[in-house]
């Protein structure tokens, strides 16, 4: 499976933006999707996650502001990002919420105070 994330760039404090995630294969529909992002120099953290069912979860960081949403249909998950702040700067990537795909490249989000 190859992951492609796209959509990252360059945001105003409080702007919002959303980051999506494409993925090859035919085991996409029944893996639990996940976001995970990696700011410089520390070390990649969970985002949020959401079931083949649409069962989400994300974490407390962004609890009001990112919402995860999924179209099986089109092998692709989605990141909104709302009320951005600029501890939220880092390169976001999708995965299965054990990460089981081989790692893509990642989107870049930077956001300006």
């Amino acid at each position: 499976v190859q992951l492609q994330a796209s959509g990252g760039g360059l945001v105003q404090a409080g702007g919002s933006l959303r980051v999506s995630c494409s993925a090859s294969g035919s085991t996409f529909g029944r893996a639990v999707m996940a976001w995970f992002r990696q700011a410089p120099g520390k070390q990649r953290e969970l985002v949020a996650r959401i079931s083949s069912t649409g069962v989400t979860y994300v974490t407390e960081s962004v609890k009001g502001r990112f919402t995860i949403s999924r179209d099986n249909a089109k092998n692709t998950v989605y990141l909104q990002m709302n009320s951005q702040k600029p501890e939220d700067t880092a390169v976001y990537y999708c995965n299965t919420a054990t990460r089981s795909f081989s790692w893509g490249q990642g989107t870049q989000v930077t956001v300006s105070s």
